[in-house]
């Protein structure tokens, strides 16, 4: 018996084979049901796009919302069509586009899908809608695109675009897919990552013919999307449109702010666009054209183009000569033409009429005695320091970098260095005659629009700002804001020596703006022409209102305006009764602003 328990085990064994076998044969060859489960098992993809958060005003007026569109996709494996000019007719394509997109996506896939149009408006398919089911092969997406009731502050709120690759490249966390909408500017772009919400997934059947036959167990994986979340901008949108009615026509910028809290209330590039022509399924034809307009609307002036301040930095000087003690309220100087140009006005002043009547040779005196200071023994060499000690001191203003407001490729301007100078004229070849421009803003120095607004907001401070941005509330909650934007910056001034300058810069209007004046509103500003070797000088003006309490601070600049006192302070003016009164009381000089004849 143990002689036969071998050859019984290998029997069972053999036995065992042949089942195994003969099972695996009918699985495989015999019966094909197991082929045709897997055929209807199928499983496809699909990414379920969120809604991107919406935008509004700070007073809850709605500034961007979503707008539904569909993306028409074709599987090339499926796709026929009998009558081809009839199908091109159907759906607004060229047969040559077809027959591109067609090659396109067999080049992908041959069974996934890929587009053919993309954002259908809700008309264009409700028109198309019934002949879809003609076309095997044909799939549709809903995705969304940015609408914007009001055609108002472009440049701010940004567009959204498809992803390129070399964002794609730096996407390390594998959120987008080519095809994918991305924010490319403005807020859009500043806050992609709050804006865009969180995709979501629905698995579905489908067939080896790409037939879809139902959710994938019963929608047990699928997952849904997520909105994005909304955002709170701190713009004003009555004063913004109504600024930019003012600017129509012309090139230039306003920029207002909030001194106290920093937050940006009015933003306009000019000339400016309709955000709505970069919406859409037209937004490549379209930014073709804006990018290609040569009055730059794309150009987002405010934080991008830089100009020399003029004027309105002779402020900055009086406060960083009476910090160092080099200025005192009393300091005279006499209004020496042969030095530098100037306008008629009483002569000699002091600090306070320097500033009333904007003295130039006043600051080219006063700045040359705050950079030499006899540091040194040597002319070229005292220069040098002082003017190292000087900028460290006006860099603190705001000045010489980017402020860091909540918007893409803001630009710094220009505080001149001793290393600038080494280059142009040679290490230890150049002095205070070489560069005494800067003493009443022009030369070398550069500022935006944006950093002209914040001086204004240290000037109604007595010394401090916060950095602008246009950022208030994410989901309604103020705290969710960036920390930066609510940490007080000191510019290392005392806070007394502002009470000179506050009181100077009131009268000021009555000497070079006095259109800017507003009965029962105190305005203190400052007025500058910065020069301008193309053609007329550009108009500058930067205010705070009401001084004793400032609400508002603001700088406009208008371009080839001529004198400040004409165009930007009168604009400005407008723009700080309409924030502070809800209303204009000077419709003529609304209607002088509109027309914008400054110069004639």
């Amino acid at each position: 018996m143990e002689e036969k328990r071998p050859i019984i085990i290998i029997s069972i064994i053999i036995l065992i084979g042949i089942v195994l076998l003969t099972k695996l044969f009918m699985i495989q060859v015999a019966d094909d049901s197991f082929l045709k489960r897997a055929e209807r098992n199928a499983v496809q993809r699909l990414v379920d796009h969120p809604y991107r958060g919406l935008v509004y005003d700070r007073n809850e007026r709605i500034l961007v919302y979503n707008n539904p569109v569909f993306d028409l996709m074709l599987i090339p494996k499926e796709f026929t069509v009998q009558d081809t000019a009839k199908f091109c007719e159907l759906f607004q394509i060229d047969k040559e586009e077809l027959v591109l997109k067609y090659e396109a996506a067999k080049a992908y896939s041959w069974v996934k899908p890929s587009p053919l149009i993309k954002q259908i408006s809700t008309k264009d398919f409700a028109r198309i809608q019934d002949y879809l089911i003609d076309y095997p092969g044909l799939l549709v997406l809903t995705r969304s695109v940015r609408s914007y009731p009001q055609p108002r502050a472009a440049n701010v709120l940004g567009y959204i675009g498809e992803i390129n690759a070399r964002q794609l490249d730096r996407d390390t966390l594998e959120y987008y897919r080519q095809g994918d909408y991305i924010g490319l500017s403005g807020l859009e772009s500043a806050y992609e990552d709050i804006l865009r919400g969180t995709k979501g997934a629905k698995y579905k059947l489908v067939n080896v013919r790409g037939i879809d036959k139902g959710a994938f167990k019963n929608g047990e994986y699928d997952t849904a999307s997520i909105a994005g979340r909304n955002i709170t901008s701190t713009l004003d949108l009555e004063l913004q449109e109504y600024g930019e009615n003012l600017m129509a026509g012309k090139r230039g910028s306003v920029v207002a702010i909030e001194p106290k809290t920093g937050e940006i209330l009015s933003f306009i590039s000019a000339p400016f666009y309709d955000p709505n022509l970069l919406a859409g399924a037209n937004f490549s034809k379209n930014f073709g054209l804006l990018n290609n307009d040569p009055d730059l609307p794309l150009f987002n002036r405010p934080i991008m183009a830089t100009y020399p301040p003029g004027s309105i930095f002779k402020v900055v000087q009086s406060l960083v000569g009476l910090q160092e003690g080099i200025l005192t309220p009393n300091t005279t100087f006499s209004c020496n033409r042969s030095l530098v140009k100037c306008h008629n006005h009483p002569n000699p002043v002091n600090l306070f009429g320097a500033i009333k009547y904007s003295c130039n040779p006043y600051y080219h005196q006063a700045y040359r005695s705050i950079l030499n200071q006899n540091l040194s023994t040597n002319t070229y060499k005292d220069t040098e320091l002082g003017l190292t000690k000087w900028r460290d001191a006006v860099m603190k203003f705001g000045l010489g970098g980017p402020l860091g407001v909540d918007m893409n490729n803001e630009k710094g301007g220009s505080i001149p260095s001793k290393q600038l100078y080494d280059r142009v004229y040679g290490e230890g070849r150049w002095k205070y005659s070489n560069i005494y421009s800067l003493s009443i803003g022009q030369g070398e120095m550069m500022v935006t629009p944006l950093q002209m607004a914040n001086l204004a907001a240290i000037f109604a401070n007595k010394g401090y700002f916060y950095t602008p941005h246009l950022i208030k509330a994410v989901d309604g909650d103020s705290t969710k804001i960036p920390i930066e934007y609510q940490t007080k910056r000191e510019v290392g001034i005392d806070a007394h020596h502002f009470d000179l300058v506050q009181d100077a810069m009131a009268e000021a209007l009555y000497g070079t703006a006095a259109r800017a004046i507003i009965k029962d509103i105190t305005i203190a500003g400052k007025t500058g022409t910065a020069q301008n070797p193309h053609g007329e000088d550009h108009s500058v003006f930067v205010a705070f209102a009401p001084k004793e309490d400032p609400k508002i601070a603001i700088a406009v600049y208008v371009e080839n305006a001529g004198w400040g006192g004409r165009a930007a302070a009168s604009t400005a003016s407008l723009m700080i009764e309409k924030y502070l009164r809800g209303h204009v009381t000077r419709p003529a000089l609304e209607d002088y602003v509109i027309k914008g004849l400054f110069i004639y």
